[in-house]
């Protein structure tokens, strides 16, 4: 199962694991400890980054307390394996909300960005695609009992339903990738250097073409606050162009995570509003600093209370900060109100494990799901062109000082999943609900 994700991204191995997981659930004289061990396992493989500069005791937690989120798949061994594809895309939903705001990270779908029927998300977004490959892995079960029951793959058609969208125009965009003088927790301890290196790679950039009509920097590019930092204020205002930038800034005494549109005549700014839990905040603290250390470190956060999006010519964009890009009411606030979507994020401090390119399957999934462009930038890599179909344009590598000039389209229809919003997940878990009447015969 954690194969189906990055590194290795197979996507064909997801409704194969899941379907070899239902056969172990039904032979299982202890299905629910089987299920932990299943979402223990695949939850302490496919995460195994979270553990690169902060040890393995944070790290087996959330293994844990995911794979706990994991045991209700048990109770398909009383009903019937037909119940586990509802019981195990409840479970998905929610840990898409909880704890903590959740952490729906390892979602079926997001590793399915490669799959040949990845365009079911425009219609049911992520958690129809979830659907499906649950769909998928129970039409294998029945195979496995020699059974053909084609009931459970029927919504396989839906992905002959021809999407039309709306094309504007596009705009041109200077992607910035500048590198951080060293990975690890501590990556910005010179966070003007980490500026630096986004304005010289920027300048460097604007040599070989002046076809820009904005540019893009990543989350954390400017974590030397341009609002007190006349010399920051000053260089990004020897910029010609208006640029989007990730920065950190302290306002009123509140640490905020900031997306800034910046120009010479005019600033607009985005709070990030989902905080990441552990990272820019700490709950639980007094029970958290008992855990690490490293908790007394953090300062945290305060989020945003509303959705921004920045113009620039024909362009709406859309600003989603890095973690905010698992969060589903984020996404679709930002398709509606946008005809393109930036994610800036940072991974210096994952280093070069595969939660870059896990976050890049996440973005490709959301642009399908959106029906929109998607320009996503990170200060280490790897930063990328999606398109609407999620296939990746252009793209760098990890840890090096990089850019990319991108000619995305702007997008103003939407998608059946937007137009349809919460209903479009009522949609998939009635489908499932219907196939737990399709009991199997002879299962043995």
């Amino acid at each position: 199962m954690s194969a189906a994700f990055a590194p290795y991204a197979i996507w064909w191995l997801a409704p194969i694991a899941i379907a070899l997981h239902m056969q172990s659930i039904h032979k299982s004289s202890k299905p629910y400890l089987n299920a932990f061990i299943f979402g223990f396992l695949f939850n302490a493989i496919s995460l195994h980054w979270t553990s690169t500069y902060v040890g393995s005791t944070p790290w087996i937690i959330l293994a844990i307390g995911e794979g706990l989120l994991f045991v209700p798949l048990g109770f398909a061994k009383r009903l019937s394996i037909s119940f586990y594809p509802i019981l195990y895309l409840a479970m998905e939903e929610l840990r898409n909300v909880l704890p903590f705001g959740g952490f729906g990270w390892l979602r079926l779908a997001y590793s399915q960005a490669e799959a040949p029927y990845r365009e079911i998300a425009s219609i049911g977004g992520a958690t129809a695609l979830s659907a499906l490959v649950l769909c998928i892995s129970l039409f294998v079960f029945a195979l496995l009992h020699s059974q053909l029951k084609l009931l459970p793959i029927l919504p396989l058609a839906l992905i002959f339903i021809p999407l039309q969208l709306n094309v504007t125009g596009n705009i041109d965009v200077l992607m910035v990738q500048g590198d951080v003088p060293q990975l690890g927790l501590d990556f910005n301890s010179r966070a003007k250097q980490v500026f630096t290196n986004h304005l010289e790679e920027t300048h460097r950039a604007l040599r070989e073409s002046a076809n820009v009509d904005f540019i893009l920097w990543p989350e954390n590019a400017v974590d030397v606050d341009p609002f007190t930092n006349k010399d920051v204020a000053k260089s990004l205002d020897s910029i010609e162009y208006p640029i989007i930038v990730g920065a950190v800034i302290r306002e009123q005494s509140q640490l905020k995570n900031v997306s800034i549109l910046w120009s010479k005549t005019s600033v607009a700014m985005y709070v990030k509003t989902h905080l990441t839990p552990f990272g820019e905040y700490i709950p639980l603290r007094i029970l958290a600093s008992k855990i690490s250390p490293l908790v007394d470190s953090v300062e945290d956060f305060t989020p945003g209370v509303s959705a921004q999006v920045f113009t620039v010519k024909k362009a709406t964009i859309a600003p989603v900060i890095c973690f905010e890009i698992i969060d589903d009411q984020i996404m679709h606030s930002a398709a509606q109100n946008s005809n393109l979507i930036v994610v800036q994020t940072n991974s210096a401090t994952f280093g070069t494990s595969p939660e870059s390119a896990q976050q890049l399957g996440i973005s490709r999934i959301r642009a399908i799901e959106h029906g929109r462009d998607i320009l996503s930038v990170s200060t280490t890599g790897l930063s990328a062109v999606i398109n609407s179909n999620g296939d990746i344009i252009e793209s760098t590598n990890l840890h090096e000082a990089a850019h990319i000039f991108a000619t995305p389209r702007l997008i103003s229809s939407q998608t059946p999943r937007d137009r349809l919003g919460e209903s479009s997940k009522l949609a998939a878990f009635a489908w499932l609900l219907l196939l737990t009447r399709a009991r199997f015969k002879r299962v043995k």
